[in-house]
């Protein structure tokens, strides 16, 4: 089945303390508009969108966490350390949404 959106974008990775520390990169409000309108297609059902990430040629697939009315996307140490990616930098990302 296609993908019904794809984005590129650039982001700063971004740190959140919250219950579980972790590093994201934050999608710009426009990208996240677009993600909001396709949402229902997309989601889990509990506001989470799941989607496959290309970094700097590496695929993996997480999912867009909610937060202030747009979405993060989240960088797993894993992911992080594979790629060399440190707090603060810009980060070029893709990402791929297909229904659920």
């Amino acid at each position: 089945m296609p993908p019904i959106l794809k984005l590129a974008f650039k982001s700063e990775v971004i740190y959140w303390r919250g219950p579980a520390p972790f590093f994201f990169l934050r999608l710009p409000a426009e990208d996240a508009d677009l993600v909001l309108k396709i949402s229902k297609q997309v989601t889990y059902g509990w506001g989470v969108i799941p989607t496959d990430v290309t970094i700097n040629g590496y695929e993996f697939y997480t999912a867009l966490i909610p937060k202030d009315g747009g979405y993060l996307l989240p960088l797993k140490k894993a992911v992080r350390d594979k790629l060399k990616i440190e707090l603060g930098d810009n980060v070029k990302a893709e990402a791929v949404f297909s229904s659920n």
